[in-house]
């Protein structure tokens, strides 16, 4: 895809900070980081979203996160790291990637997240439950 930022850094068509580069995957740091260290793993290949990811990039997406993961422990002092990924609403870039960020306690990171709710009676919970059962 020609006007897909990520798929440029991919294709090494366009500069990136790469710190991981493998047949399927490529990792490169955020520009606008929640810490140092902050990287993207993408999908060599144009993948918009987690329901277009092919099966067989499941695997190597996961293992390159768990791989700089356990990098940013030496790389940059984390003591953990937070793994997320947006889907469609807050991707700012419509190219499937990972954020593997890296944690320290007392790091200051909170509200990264929503406000947490409860279901309203365990009726809902159950309604909502077999609502997503039945989907998959």
């Amino acid at each position: 895809m020609t006007d897909c930022t990520f798929c440029a850094i991919a294709s090494k068509s366009a500069a990136g900070s790469v710190v991981l580069d493998e047949t399927d995957v490529v990792g490169f740091l955020d520009l606008r980081p929640v810490f140092p260290g902050h990287t993207l793993i993408v999908p060599r290949v144009h993948v918009a979203t987690i329901a277009d990811l092919p099966d067989g990039l499941a695997a190597p997406l996961l293992l390159a996160a768990r791989r700089v993961a356990a990098a940013l422990k030496s790389a940059v002092g984390a003591a953990g790291t937070l793994i997320a990924m947006n889907d469609v609403v807050s991707q700012s870039v419509a190219h499937l990637h990972l954020h593997v960020i890296p944690r320290r306690a007392g790091d200051g990171l909170r509200g990264f997240f929503w406000p947490r709710t409860r279901y309203e009676t365990p009726q809902d919970m159950e309604r909502i439950r077999a609502a997503i059962a039945a989907a998959l």
